[in-house]
């Protein structure tokens, strides 16, 4: 059974075994550091492969749904000609579906109407992975965009990632105010890797990438203990509604 975000903690692990047997003699600090690193990726891997093993079991997926289209209506979810949901307005999620692994054809109608699809297209899922597969871009444009999902975390640690759903914004660096660039040259459609950190508080800036102009500000965004997110960046730039984040977990 695949699971994608199993096999990068396990390759982020042996990278850092690598550089901490590298640095053993060389510079004692660095060795301890690459093999904290080395036990941390080692420990998302069990916990990500289990989850997995669990998810997967009976050969199921998790998935949900989230609303990001700026301009479209309220809408109603049919998969595979069943209406599973109704009423998703824009910013909203639902709740993950445990569904079997395979190919499902999602159709998206204006809420409380059956007669012309705003959306329909196929998407495969594979047992043990968990979705977020997001209607997204705008009305006319409107698109079903996945990304695979992951809340196994180290102890006592968060972890984030950032997602792109701005239609009409350019590519994106997201950085702590003041502080560190988080992520680079973020396009439309992209969700990061999962970063780990430090619960922490802090402000964060969108950015146009490369440039230290400033889309957007979010202040005051904090990151509990043994917690997943996902910050989304939806709306439009410079137009309404406006570009704002919202967070998922995970």
């Amino acid at each position: 059974m695949y699971n994608a975000y199993s096999d990068q903690w396990l390759l982020e692990a042996m990278k850092y075994d690598a550089l901490a047997n590298y640095y053993k003699y060389l510079n004692p600090q660095w060795h301890i550091y690459y093999y904290q690193k080395h036990l941390e990726c080692m420990q998302n891997w069990a916990m990500s492969h289990h989850r997995g093993e669990m998810i997967g079991m009976n050969g199921n997926a998790m998935v949900r749904v989230l609303h990001a289209s700026p301009d479209a209506p309220a809408v109603d979810v049919y998969v595979n000609g069943d209406r599973i949901l109704q009423g998703v307005q824009f910013k909203q999620s639902s709740d993950y579906l445990t569904v079997p692994a395979g190919q499902y054809q999602i159709e998206i109608y204006p809420a409380g109407s059956t007669d012309q699809a705003v959306l329909s297209q196929n998407v495969g899922v594979e047992a043990g992975n968990m979705y977020t597969v997001a209607a997204a871009g705008r009305l006319e444009d409107l698109e079903l965009i996945a990304a695979v999902d992951n809340d196994s975390i180290s102890s006592g640690r968060a972890k984030v990632r950032f997602w792109h759903l701005s239609p009409n914004a350019p590519a994106v660096d997201i950085a702590v105010k003041g502080g560190d660039v988080l992520f680079r040259n973020v396009p439309f459609g992209r969700a990061t890797r999962y970063i780990t950190l430090p619960p922490t508080t802090a402000d964060l800036e969108v950015r146009v990438a490369g440039t230290d102009q400033v889309a957007l500000t979010v202040p005051g965004v904090t990151v509990e203990p043994n917690q997943s997110y996902t910050a989304v960046a939806v709306g439009l730039a410079g137009e309404q509604p406006p570009l704002e984040a919202i967070f998922l977990q995970p």
